[in-house]
């Protein structure tokens, strides 16, 4: 009989792979850099947009500060690349943040970093999709009641392309990624190209004054200061998931550092020129967007029509209106893209859990991979969490991004500190001379760049905490007081588990005492006992509940009848109750004979529908959940399997060459 759930599987997820075949899912770089760089390379999509809301908090008389922040974002962006670059060479099994801080700072400070990016890897995802859902409503606006349902779709279609493996996403968001690169960049070109000719291009909210929201433009001294520093922190937002690359180094081929990095310099690069480009034409063609459209003076239906993205705006004023079609395609490629920036997070999370398992911080089912090799339960649990947030948000943006890169900056700046220390260590062993240079220079990029990552951190924790971002940090705290826990009780029970004396850890019980449980005599009991006897324990009984003294009362007759030779004891039960009245025998049996082991045998029904399983097996489930915490006591479930089970509805089948080893039918009792 097919399998319905298979047959799904394999047609989303494709075939399992075997373990040998892990070689061919090594990525070439082509593939690397759209799988591990798209979120840092689709930031620039709303990266200058998040500057701007902020500044036009005081109307249009601070945006004269929009390319000192840019500039900065370039220089930070810059600084990030080169030390990451480092960390690429240094440690290149994967472990990226996470592993330089233990190795160099300490397991604590570790898990510090990895509770930070595990954070932000989740708001990866919930940021990027939600950020592609609004440009695709800026192209089509009867969408806007649709944001969350578009968002969780995305999300779970996400999940779908990643559970096929790494080079299968790879393949299915390579080319999305490059149509964006391509269309910003041809946008850009043109855009400059008609400011060379003096046809400057015009947003379609330029017309519109901004009023501001304190009614107040003349800000000075501090409050300018600390208005510039949260445009600054927002703007960062383009440096999301730069560290990507350096966790997933092991999936590159060799040699997977040179790979590795010169992915990394070609996606600093180009996110550089994106950000920078797109940044000068939203001045240029002054572009208005307010987190209020209502700010906005003459924005028709402020209160209810959505305001179009930066990336639309511009779009729309070099192409020739919100009507053409290259003002569509950058839509298409920029949305597109937003929504599979969150695979930059879909590779990350899985990675770091995985690592984070192997070493009992984690549990170990998110070490395994799944059919195709990929991290399925990492995948799987970003998914969820994500459609969570998505939900809980409404898929806005603008709440979400306050939650957004804390964790970045933090792992940023330990990885840079432990770097600085990385090279400490190498150089008070190292004499080669060319060895020593480099390291020093090593150093003064990794030094540089924990000073302006811990700045940044400073800046940005102080800005965004009120706003939201202290949801993030407690969220931060509780997983790694979780981790601890999990890495503590995995300890315990390792400590628990191990052999110190094996003559004595060994030691046989003096005798084991074999209880077959009862309800009726049928086939499945008969089964029971014939596996018992098989088992020659050496003392067999049967015992049941007398829940009924009628029924008890059949059955001895009918074990008289069929003259079975093991003893039935019939345990009172004047509440009627099964649990407790076998549970009692089987503790008395354990209190007369401590090293005796007690094996107790439960005659158990399998089905074969879901909808079947709660009509059988309920006592037998409630029994085992109260013997299986008392020590000495063996628990042996039996299976029938009931027709349903058997998929034909008739007897089963025998296992290929059952009959020449002497194996009897499923169905045949076990000899008297």
């Amino acid at each position: 009989m097919v399998n319905i759930p298979q047959v799904v599987k394999r047609l989303l997820i494709g075939r399992a792979m075997r373990s040998e075949e892990l070689g061919e899912t090594l990525l070439p770089k082509r593939i690397a850099l759209p799988i591990f760089a798209s979120d840092p390379l689709s930031s620039v999509a709303y990266a200058t947009q998040e500057i701007l809301l902020v500044l036009t908090i005081g109307g249009t008389a601070f945006l004269y500060l929009t390319p000192w922040i840019g500039l900065g974002v370039v220089v930070l962006m810059a600084v990030v690349v080169l030390s990451y670059r480092q960390v690429v060479h240094a440690y290149p099994s994967g472990g990226g943040s996470y592993e330089v801080v233990s190795r160099n700072l300490g397991a604590n400070a570790g898990l510090v970093v990895a509770a930070a990016l595990l954070v932000d890897y989740v708001m990866t995802v919930a940021v990027s999709v939600a950020s592609g859902v609004d440009n695709i409503i800026s192209a089509f606006t009867a969408l806007a009641p649709y944001r969350v349902p578009m968002a969780v779709v995305f999300v779970v279609l996400l999940a779908a392309v990643n559970l096929r493996g790494v080079r299968e996403s790879g393949k299915a968001f390579a080319t999305p990624t490059y149509l964006f690169i391509a269309g910003i960049l041809l946008m850009i070109v043109t855009g400059f190209v008609k400011m060379a000719f003096g046809h400057n291009p015009v947003a379609s909210s330029a017309k519109y004054p901004i009023t501001p929201t304190d009614h107040n433009n003349t800000l000075t001294g501090f409050a300018l200061l600390m208005l510039a520093l949260r445009a600054f922190a927002s703007g960062c937002t383009a440096l999301t998931g730069v560290e990507a690359i350096s966790n997933g180094v092991p999936a590159f081929r060799k040699p997977k550092s040179r790979n590795a990095a010169q992915t990394m310099a070609a996606m600093g690069i180009t996110a550089v020129v994106m950000f920078s480009g797109i940044t000068v034409l939203a001045l240029t063609s002054k572009i208005h967007i307010t987190s209020d459209g209502c700010q906005l003076v003459g924005f028709p239906d402020c209160g209810s029509a959505p305001q179009q993205t930066v990336i639309a705006q511009l779009a729309a004023a070099i192409f020739g209106g919100d009507h053409s079609v290259l003002f569509y395609y950058i839509q298409a490629a920029t949305a597109l893209v937003l929504v599979l920036a969150a695979n930059t997070a879909f590779n990350g999370f899985p990675l770091l859990s995985s690592i984070l398992a192997q070493h009992s911080y984690l549990p170990r089912q998110l070490h395994t991979r799944g059919d195709r090799l990929a991290f399925s339960n990492g995948i799987l649990a970003l998914a969820l969490v994500n459609v969570a947030l998505l939900v809980a948000y409404k898929a806005d943006v603008t709440n979400l991004i306050h939650l957004y890169i804390l964790g970045v900056f933090t792992s940023f700046t330990l990885s840079q500190i432990g770097m600085v220390r990385h090279w400490n260590e190498l150089l008070r062993g190292e004499s080669d001379a060319k060895v020593r240079a480099g390291a020093h220079r090593s150093r003064i990029i990794n030094g540089f760049g924990a000073c302006v990552t811990a700045l940044v951190l400073v800046i940005v924790m102080a800005t965004k905490f009120t706003q939201g971002a202290w949801l993030a940090v407690v969220a931060a705290i509780f997983l790694y007081v979780n981790m601890k826990a999990i890495h503590r009780h995995y300890d315990e029970v390792s400590d628990e588990l191990a052999v110190e004396d094996p003559s004595m850890e060994s030691a046989r019980p003096a005798r084991v005492h074999g209880v077959v449980l009862v309800s009726k005599l049928h086939k499945a009991t008969l089964r029971a006992i014939g596996y018992a006897e098989a088992l020659r324990p050496d003392v067999l009984e049967a015992v049941t509940a007398a829940v009924d003294r009628g029924e008890a009362l059949e059955l001895e007759r009918q074990w008289g009848e069929f003259d079975i030779d093991i003893p039935l004891k019939v345990l009172d039960s004047p509440f009627r109750e099964i649990t407790k009245p076998v549970v009692s025998y089987v503790r008395n049996l354990r209190k007369q004979s401590p090293r005796d082991a007690v094996a107790v045998f439960i005659p158990e029904y399998v089905v074969g529908h879901w909808w079947e399983q709660p009509l059988h097996n309920q006592s037998a489930l409630w029994l085992k959940s109260r013997l299986l915490f008392m020590p000495g006591v063996m628990v042996i479930s039996v299976p029938w399997q009931l027709s349903s089970s058997r998929g034909a509805g008739g007897p089963a089948r025998r296992a290929p060459g059952a009959v020449r080893r002497g194996e009897p039918s499923p169905l045949t009792p076990p000899r008297r």
